[in-house]
C-alpha cells in the first residue's frame, strides 16, 4: 500500500473512531434520555443493551483509532450499526414528512458508515496501526 492511502486511512480511522467514541460518551452523559428514546422505538432489553453499546462504541471506536485488532472492531461496529439503524431510524415506519425525511436520511448515512466499517474489516487497519506495527529486534 503506498503512503496515501495509508495516510488517508489513518485520517478516515480518526473520523469513523470518533464518530462512535463521542455518541458513546453522550449516551452516558445523558444516559436517561437515552434510555427513553430507546423505550420509544421500543428497543428489547434496553436497560442491557445501552449498557453494552456504550461500551462497543468508545472501545471499538479507540481500537479503530489506535489500529488495535481493527478488523474485528470495524466489524462490530458494523453490526452495532445496523442494529441501531433498524430500530432507531426506521423510516419506513413514519408518514410523510419531515421526519420520515429525517430518519431516512440518518438510515442511509449509518448505511454509507457500515458500508466503509465492513471495508475496514476486510482490508485492515493500514500500516500506521498497532496491528502492523514493525515486530521489535532484539540484538
Amino acid at each position: 500500500m503506498r503512503v496515501i492511502e495509508n495516510i488517508c486511512l489513518l485520517l478516515g480511522r480518526l473520523l469513523m473512531g470518533g464518530y462512535f467514541i463521542l455518541p458513546g460518551i453522550q449516551k452516558i452523559t445523558h444516559y436517561q434520555t437515552m434510555t427513553d428514546y430507546m423505550l420509544a422505538h421500543s428497543v428489547p432489553v434496553s436497560a442491557v443493551l445501552l449498557p453494552v453499546t456504550i461500551i462497543i462504541q468508545i472501545t471499538a471506536g479507540l481500537a479503530i483509532i489506535i489500529g488495535f485488532k481493527g478488523k474485528i472492531a470495524a466489524f462490530l461496529l458494523a453490526g452495532l450499526t445496523l442494529v441501531i439503524s433498524l430500530y432507531m431510524h426506521d423510516f419506513w415506519t413514519l408518514a410523510e414528512g419531515i421526519e420520515r425525511s429525517h430518519e431516512t436520511q440518518n438510515f442511509f448515512k449509518n448505511m454509507g458508515l457500515m458500508a466503509g466499517l465492513l471495508i475496514v474489516a476486510n482490508f485492515g487497519t493500514g500500516k500506521f496501526s498497532l496491528d502492523n506495527r514493525e515486530p521489535k529486534i532484539n540484538p
